[in-house]
């Protein structure tokens, strides 16, 4: 018998065992496979079939006869992702789509149990509704499920007050290549026993193993919002000025994001739906959030640093919120990252760095992509208080993609910086992660993901060669 026989002899097993053992709801395949996969932000290819359990016991029965049929599986969340982590071609992508219920939230120990499909913006919602906060806030809240965001360790547009992801992870549930459930479903904030077990899977991507539910940190609901859009005419006085808000509104700063001119003038111009708050022309446009629990105290404290930071020089302009309309609109002109797709076709970086090092940086790699094409656009925003800067590269010439990448990781490599801030490595990065990752390092990530998946078969190809 051929080996393409006995594949797909394997294949055709594995599918009735999966029927057999999820029903017809819950094993998707031909077309109906194809059109589970749609996202309008990721490739995730053509998978085999898609397995949508309803408990982890079905996620280890599917895992267990993936592994038994020498079949790879690739996990999907919400779909969301930017560096084809989803893609399932040739492989069963395992769809947590329907294990999407709160179990819990404790109200006395600020913390919520929830299963990985839950979207992101309906755990903040039920967080809301008993009078805690999740932090974690994206830009793809509306469709980014607890799962993927774990599994991605993802930061978004808090993560200088609250961290990262994994900053809010008190407790994991798992599920391994071979199907073994691992709970380390512990509320505990001090837990100091032993290994951090929980920590080896969230950023990992879904190549250890499959994350089925989690206990969340939550933190009291701020009671006040202040938001103020500023105009900075230099770098330097950025730096400075991030640094005199942190002192000034006593660790209430809750997001510092940079907008460099040209993505300022995409988002307030038409056909974007915003309109320009403060006038164009100038170097630097700054959205600053602070988070508080006594409104009054809270806006005097916020529009006094203001006004100090204007006194100062600092800042040459201040368009504040009165309203929580008017906060809306100043925050969508930062989400609106889709008026970068003008300069189409466009590529997406996401990158970290230090601050002193960013000026350069940004100033190189305009002049490497304008000397290659002379036409090429570059866009820059970010989560400045954090290091992370997302740009947007646009040279006319789809198929440039990797000598786009090349150029822009290239250009990072001499100030130490990271080629990947929130958004993971997937298929697209893992060529550059040696920018990023010294030999031994990635010589122990092998070593983890030979222990934890010998045969290679979950989520196969991605981060890792």
């Amino acid at each position: 018998m051929s080996a393409e026989r006995v594949e797909s002899a394997a294949v055709e097993g594995l599918r009735e065992a999966l029927l057999a053992r999820l029903g017809a709801e819950g094993l998707l395949i031909g077309e109906a496979a194809a059109q589970a996969g749609f996202s309008p932000w990721t490739r995730v290819g053509t998978p085999l079939m898609v397995a949508r359990p309803r408990s982890v016991d079905e996620v280890s029965q599917v895992l267990a006869a993936a592994h038994k049929a020498g079949v790879p599986l690739v996990p999907w969340g919400g779909l969301t992702g930017l560096v084809g982590g989803a893609m399932a071609d040739g492989a069963v992508a395992l769809s947590l789509g329907r294990m999407n219920a709160i179990e819990v939230i404790d109200t006395d120990q600020a913390l919520m149990t929830a299963q990985a499909g839950v979207v992101l913006e309906n755990a903040c919602a039920a967080a809301q509704a008993e009078g805690l906060f999740l932090p974690l806030d994206l830009g793809s809240r509306g469709s980014a499920t607890l799962g993927g965001v774990l599994s991605t360790n993802a930061g978004g547009n808090r993560v200088l007050r609250y961290g990262m992801a994994r900053d809010m992870v008190l407790g994991l549930e798992v599920v391994l290549a071979d199907g073994t459930v691992v709970s380390s479903m512990n509320g505990l904030i001090k837990n100091n026993t032993g290994y951090d077990l929980k920590q080896l899977f969230v950023g990992s991507e879904g190549t250890l193993g499959v994350i089925t539910r989690a206990v969340l940190r939550l933190r009291p609901a701020p009671r006040s919002q202040e938001v103020a859009l500023l105009a900075v005419s230099r770098f330097s006085d950025l730096v400075r000025l991030l640094r005199r808000l942190e002192v000034s509104l006593s660790g209430a700063l809750s997001a510092f994001e940079v907008m460099w001119p040209r993505f300022y003038q995409l988002v307030t111009t038409p056909p974007a739906q915003g309109r320009a708050p403060l006038p164009a022309g100038h170097a630097y446009y700054v959205l600053v959030e602070a988070l508080g629990g006594a409104p009054a105290q809270d806006r005097e404290r916020f529009e006094q640093a203001l006004a100090e930071v204007i006194n100062e020089g600092l800042a040459v302009d201040a368009a504040v919120a009165k309203s929580q309309g008017e906060r809306d609109k100043l925050w969508a002109l930062r989400d609106d990252v889709a008026q970068t797709a003008r300069d189409g076709p466009i590529t997406a970086f996401d990158v970290s760095l230090p601050l002193g090092a960013m000026e350069d940086y940004v100033a190189s790699v305009q002049a490497a992509l304008e000397h290659r094409w002379p036409s090429a656009k570059l866009t820059v925003f970010g989560h400045l208080g954090d290091g992370n800067l997302h740009l947007i590269a646009g040279v006319g010439d789809a198929a440039a993609r990797s000598e786009v990448a090349a150029l822009i990781y290239d250009q990072l490599q001499p100030h130490g910086g990271s080629i990947s801030a929130e958004h993971g490595i997937g298929l697209d990065k893992r060529a550059y992660l040696n920018h990023s990752r010294t030999p031994q390092e990635l010589s122990l990530m092998q070593r983890l993901k030979s222990a934890l998946d010998p045969s290679n078969q979950l989520n196969p190809g991605k981060v890792l060669p």
